[in-house]
């Protein structure tokens, strides 16, 4: 191996323990006690068919007083499906058959884990999309972007 080719693999070697967030067309998001998740960004690489995203609470409260869910929608329609959400109440806090939704996990409490599967032919990979926990007084804090790449 020449010297050139080592210094291209140390370097891919750093980069992937260094925690660089790379597309993919699978992903796992942690969400805690703390209404926090993990990531405030997910990446989705645009060659995949669909993408699979993985919801893990890993607190230890009830989803009666720390649930948390993950509801993909254009980021224009956001506060809608969160007012709307709100209205329709526990356990989901989701709006049953809103077709604003692109895609959302069931309310988790501590220890529970949820995947959605999203068709890419359902989302224009050109297009501004937020990911949200619908539970009261979450989605302040708990939001981020679904990024395409």
């Amino acid at each position: 191996m020449t010297k050139t080719a080592l210094r291209a693999l140390a370097a891919a070697a750093l980069m992937a323990t260094a925690g660089f967030a790379h597309a993919a067309c699978d992903v796992t998001v942690e969400a805690g006690d703390n209404m926090k998740y993990n990531t405030k960004e997910i990446a989705v690489d645009k060659s995949c068919k669909e993408f699979k995203v993985h919801l893990k609470h890993v607190g230890k409260m009830n989803k009666g007083s720390m649930g948390h869910n993950l509801v993909i929608t254009k980021t224009e329609d956001m506060k809608g499906v969160i007012g709307d959400g709100i209205k329709a109440g526990a356990p989901e806090y989701v709006k049953p058959n809103d077709e604003r939704i692109v895609a959302h996990t069931k309310m988790l409490g501590g220890g529970e884990e949820d995947t959605i599967t999203v068709d890419i032919s359902k989302v224009k990979t050109d297009g501004d999309y937020s990911f949200f926990c619908s539970f009261p007084g979450h989605s302040s804090v708990m939001k981020g972007k679904l990024k395409f790449s």
